[in-house]
């Protein structure tokens, strides 16, 4: 698999560190990523393929965290990795296998299902949630926002001022937008301006609706209401224009986030993670990184500014089109002890998938 490291810290001076500092090492990380909890040197002593005391392994712990590979929690307590200690398992330490059988039929299963009974979208929110459930995290997808030919439109008064507007494309997409009215509107006015969309738009994209809108309100402006010409052109604009272009990210269950809490810092990390998912903008930012590469990226904490104050790793893959192109990205955001191991080949494969799902040439997702 295609892994573009993002610090290559498995180079120069940490690449030196001896065998029974490795294996030190590696007992530390394996057991944070199981447990989130530190671990001392009586338990490495017993656990280590080697004949080493207590003290010799408080010894070796001390060049670790000298090294900023580990560094303890609290007095007396055992060791945890770093970010870089985390980042140093992934690089060099860290043995990647292949998906297991269960969860490889359980991708392959959902995602070819979906393909059949679904659009593309439908496809990815699939992937997203599957990805979710497998590895205990959320799931994110970002994709390219279509340009669907429409079949309805519709405006919903909300409350004075505001008003909801729901869009239904032919393949079964429908978004709603929450959208400002002009001061003084009566609801005969939204009225008027459903009617008066869904007897222009239908079969057609969002840019030939508003290119033929401004036309025809050019046309009709004296025949329709000043108040509701404006409706008819905030509905299409509040889809329209930069916003078509833009990514559209899909998150799935966040909820998994909160199922293996151990402390009140846990839930306020995850408070955290929350509000930053919030953010999708700086979101599709951060996850276009990896589409740029075109290769899977691990994000460790720290690394990426958006998720420092959380403490949240991200793994993600990007995805192709049937011209090979790729199209978006998606993968896992979780705590930094994602079991890296696991789900770093498991995001992979259902990339291919998915890849191979849109047709995208010479892509094998085994």
């Amino acid at each position: 698999m295609a892994l573009d490291p993002f610090l290559p810290l498995s180079s120069g001076g940490l690449a030196q560190i001896d065998q029974r500092a490795r294996e030190i090492f590696r007992q530390i990380v394996e057991s944070y990523l199981a447990t989130g909890e530190p671990m001392g040197s009586r338990n490495i002593s017993r656990l280590i393929p080697m004949t080493l005391s207590p003290a010799s392994v408080r010894n070796v712990m001390a060049d670790l965290e000298t090294a900023g590979l580990i560094y303890a929690p609290h007095t007396s307590a055992g060791r945890l990795p770093t970010e870089r200690g985390l980042r140093f398992f992934v690089d060099a330490l860290m043995e990647i296998g292949d998906v297991n059988e269960r969860d490889r039929t359980n991708i392959e299963t959902q995602v070819l299902a979906a393909a059949k009974t679904t659009t593309v979208e439908g496809v990815l929110q699939e992937a997203s949630a599957l990805l979710s459930g497998l590895a205990r995290g959320a799931g994110v997808v970002t994709a390219t926002k279509t340009d669907p030919r429409l079949k309805h439109v519709e405006f919903v008064p909300l409350e004075p001022g505001r008003a909801l507007v729901i869009l239904v494309s032919e393949d079964g997409q429908v978004e709603n937008r929450v959208l400002a009215l002009p001061p003084g509107l009566p609801v005969s006015a939204l009225t008027e301006a459903t009617n008066f969309l869904n007897a222009h738009i239908r079969g057609r994209t969002l840019a030939e609706a508003r290119g033929e809108m401004e036309t025809l309100l050019a046309e009709l402006r004296l025949d329709l209401d000043a108040l509701t010409a404006r409706v008819v052109e905030a509905g299409l604009a509040s889809w329209s224009g930069e916003e078509a272009g833009d990514r559209k990210l899909i998150v799935r269950g966040q909820a998994k986030l909160l199922e293996d809490l151990r402390a009140l810092e846990d839930l306020e990390r995850i408070r955290l993670l929350f509000d930053d998912l919030e953010t999708k903008r700086e979101v599709v930012d951060l996850l276009g990184r990896a589409e740029e590469a075109q290769a899977l990226r691990i994000f460790i904490g720290s690394e990426n500014r958006l998720f420092s104050l959380s403490g949240s790793s991200t793994i993600v893959a990007p995805y192709r089109d049937g011209q090979g192109r790729v199209v978006g990205v998606l993968g896992v955001i979780g705590p930094t002890r994602l079991n890296y191991g696991r789900i770093v080949p498991m995001v992979d494969f259902t990339a291919r998938l998915v890849s191979r799902v849109l047709g995208a040439p010479g892509v094998d997702a085994a």
